[in-house]
């Protein structure tokens, strides 16, 4: 099976397509959700902080415990582990299916992230050790290739989906899936662990989850309890606290979740940024572009779905090509160029995108945009890599991970913010001469907050002129959001451009790190 050599070759070969088949589950789930959001809004009464929630809620519960994750496998087994993160997954995707109200989908999604912490680390490593040195390249080949198909048919796959099914089928799916990989797991993958004792950092975790949590919930809910809340300014004042004890922690403590002293590292740290910043300001303006084109648009779930398959069809194309071309002449120019590309394609989104904008415009920048990212990640993973060396390779994906997450959480958190609290002052003075009574303007204005307007007991007139000032103020509120997120990737563009290595630091003997055998970052001259 797949051209593995020896006796246990089809049992090999089975272990893999558990593994991509687990990975495919987790990344469908992550990509699929966006598109649905919409028809959730409608079925639940969710607003748009409720949305933001229902996304965030699994990033922020996935990105908290992916550390910890790798170390509890690498500890009590990674096949334990494993099984465990694909039984949580799985029963609660059938939650989420089942939710009646957003309170439960969002307990649910971070359940479902609690889960997911647990499995797509196990996925990586019992390859690693199912596989022999000679095939393991080959097979993580196949693992990453499972990712990206994914990747480019969520968005499509998960429309047709909640057109025909419901928007709950998005996490039904999940529940065959994960039970037929559970037992196949079960039957098929040999137990491993780690030489190498690693202990858990709880209180990091602890003080870095809590962090994270405060400023996403002072960010998305700062619009509607108002941002000189006593509630909304302690969340905040708390995520400054907890941000500065979580550092000064991981600082000392000998097993650290999180080592600082890489940061020490210029190409670490910069990888680190942008991975960050390519998370903020692309995978957040998804969640808004697939609002804008549904509800401004009129767009179909599906159709939705599927104007995002350029923008993934060039990822998918020139992330193996951009991963070649930096390991022969350095991470820099990929880099650079990819991150410009995109931040551009996002500046030019903000200042042409209207409620009229037809698609095709839209379809060179999200070309363009697609191949930006796909020009950024693969050298961004192998800058990072190269910076802290191959015995560290393992913590350095697993951080780089982190950051590209927490970028995802607080992009959504923030680009939110910006676009809630533009409608929230444009939209009342738009309609306010529209001749509403008090009791239609309180159900219009309720109905904006959702982003699904109640234009009910309104004539065709009054109906026309809602929509129009809906649309302007939702457009009033993106294009800075927009603006913003190209800013902040032009703004990563000149790191990449200062400190990953380039041509002329890509030999071995200018490599610009490695890891001593004290576990210390040793800067190469």
């Amino acid at each position: 099976m797949f051209g593995f050599e020896g006796d246990n070759a089809r049992e090999k070969g089975i272990v893999l397509l558990t593994m991509c088949f687990a990975l495919a589950m987790a990344m469908l789930d992550n990509t699929v959700v966006n598109v649905a959001l919409p028809s959730i809004s409608r079925a639940l009464g969710a607003g748009f902080s409720e949305l933001q929630w229902i996304v965030d809620a699994y990033v922020l519960a996935f990105a908290s415990l992916l550390l910890t994750g790798g170390i509890l496998g690498d500890r009590y087994g990674r096949k334990r582990m494993f099984l465990i993160g694909l039984t949580i997954f799985t029963v609660f995707s059938l939650f989420c299916g089942l939710a009646s109200s957003p309170t439960q989908l969002i307990v649910s999604r971070a359940l479902q992230g609690v889960g997911g912490a647990l499995l797509i680390p196990g996925t990586l490593s019992i390859i690693t050790v199912t596989f022999p040195p000679h095939e393991r390249a080959k097979a993580l080949g196949l693992w990453a290739g499972v990712s990206g198909i994914a990747l480019a048919l969520g968005p499509t796959l998960g429309g047709w989906m909640v057109e025909h099914l419901g928007w709950e089928s998005v996490f039904f799916l999940n529940v065959p899936i994960g039970i037929t990989a559970f037992f196949v797991a079960m039957s098929t993958v040999r137990e491993s662990r780690s030489e190498h004792e690693r202990k858990l950092d709880v209180v990091g975790l602890v003080l870095g989850t809590s962090a994270l949590f405060f400023v996403t919930y002072g960010l998305i809910e700062g619009n509607a309890l108002g941002w000189t809340s006593p509630r909304i300014v302690a969340s905040l004042t708390l995520f400054a606290i907890l941000l500065g004890s979580f550092l000064w922690w991981e600082l000392r403590y000998e097993h650290a979740m999180m080592p600082l002293r890489f940061f020490k590292i210029p190409a670490f740290s910069a990888g680190n940024t942008v991975a960050f910043a390519i998370s903020m300001g692309m995978f957040a303006t998804f969640f808004f572009l697939t609002i804008y084109m549904q509800e401004i648009h009129g767009y179909s779930p599906f159709q939705a779905g599927a104007a995002f398959l350029p923008m993934t069809l060039a990822i998918i194309i020139t992330a193996p090509n951009a991963g070649k071309y930096a390991s022969k002449h350095g991470s820099r120019g990929p880099m650079t160029y990819g991150l410009c590309l995109a931040g551009g394609g996002l500046l030019l989104l903000g200042l042409l995108l209207t409620p009229t904008t037809s698609y095709w415009p839209m379809v060179p920048l999200f070309i363009a945009m697609g191949h930006g990212m796909g020009a950024t990640m693969a050298p961004m993973t192998a800058a990072v890599m190269n910076s802290v060396g191959r015995e560290r390779a393992g913590l350095g994906s697993a951080m780089t991970n982190t950051s590209r997450e927490v970028g995802g959480v607080l992009g959504i958190a923030l680009l939110g913010a910006i676009l809630s609290s533009q409608i929230r002052s444009a939209f009342a003075p738009k309609i306010a001469a529209l001749g509403l009574s008090a009791t239609q303007i309180q159900t219009v204005a309720a109905g904006a907050k959702s982003g699904d307007l109640n234009l009910a007991g309104l004539s065709p007139e009054q109906a026309s002129g809602v929509k129009a000032a809906f649309d302007s103020a939702f457009m009033q509120g993106f294009r800075p959001a927009l603006l913003f997120a190209g800013t902040v990737l032009l703004v990563a563009a000149l790191v990449a451009n200062r400190f990953i290595p380039g041509r002329d630091t890509i030999a071995h003997h200018h490599a610009t790190a490695d890891v001593g055998e004290a576990g210390e970052p040793v800067v190469a001259h």
